[in-house]
């Protein structure tokens, strides 16, 4: 199976799910209202979705040479971390049954796009601009983050250090492989964006409960079961995962922030003019 092939069958499962979660959670007449105006809706997105936009294409650059300047300015703390947690990830990955790890792989990718795309899409569609701008800007927050790190430290996954831990990812699923490995590099582990963006997803929909009552339970439930599959997979360090978790925390806390809010609105009013 070609790139083509997978990037379609995700594309395809991806959108039966903001599909049927739109219709669940926002509902038939807020999604009739949107259709009606879309072109207002496009209009609102153009700052906040530019900015992460923006940060997303920088990301892409900075990935291609990224590896290569960061061996040449990073710290290489893979030993260091290892020397804290030994087999951890192996201990864990022996504890999970294989039919388990069949689900985590497909939340690794399928539940992670979904959780971060839904948010957005679901502010867009209802016409929340606060919303829809917090979500953009703790993003960006984390990618701007997550990319300076792997700039700055050089770090191997588990399953590039520790022979007891395996690649359950590409060993259950292969055709992912070719996914991943456009969008990632093995020595961009910490922190683990996975983990930071989906607690972000998770943190941003506590806060926005009233609005979406029924997305909140889903968004923390992904958000859980994609946690434990960096390491279940054997793909992130527990330090990775709880780096993750601070930087989740706080761009939440920033994005929160009065000064904050008021330097997002300057940001996204620039990028719509």
């Amino acid at each position: 199976m070609g790139i083509l092939a997978v990037v379609t069958e995700v594309f395809a499962v991806l959108s039966v799910l903001l599909v049927a979660t739109l219709w669940a959670v926002v509902g038939t007449e807020q999604l009739r209202v949107a259709v009606g105006d879309v072109s207002a809706r496009l209009r609102m997105a153009v700052g906040p979705v530019g900015v992460l936009a923006a940060v997303l294409a920088v990301n892409s650059i900075v990935r291609d040479v990224g590896v290569s300047v960061s061996w040449i300015i990073g710290l290489n703390i893979t030993d260091e971390i290892y020397a804290i947690e030994g087999a951890v990830v192996g201990a864990l990955q022996s504890a999970v049954p294989t039919w388990l790890i069949y689900y985590f792989g497909y939340v690794y990718v399928y539940g992670y796009v979904f959780l971060l795309i839904f948010p957005l899409l679901a502010a867009l569609v209802t016409a929340r601009r606060r919303l829809l701008r917090r979500t953009a800007f703790a993003y960006t927050i984390n990618y701007a983050v997550g990319m300076t790190c792997y700039l700055l430290f050089v770090a191997y996954g588990p399953r590039n250090t520790v022979t007891v831990v395996e690649p359950l990812l590409f060993d259950l699923l292969p055709r992912f492989q070719l996914l991943t490995s456009e969008v990632n590099a093995n020595t961009n582990v910490f922190p683990s964006l996975h983990t930071s963006l989906s607690a972000t997803a998770a943190l941003l929909a506590v806060d926005a409960h009233e609005t979406f009552p029924r997305w909140t339970p889903i968004a923390v439930f992904l958000a859980t079961s994609i946690v434990l599959s960096t390491m279940v997979l054997g793909i992130h360090w527990v330090t990775d995962v709880a780096a993750g978790l601070v930087l989740a925390a706080g761009s939440v806390w920033l994005v929160r922030s009065p000064r904050v809010r008021s330097l997002r609105r300057s940001i996204t009013g620039r990028v719509r003019g």
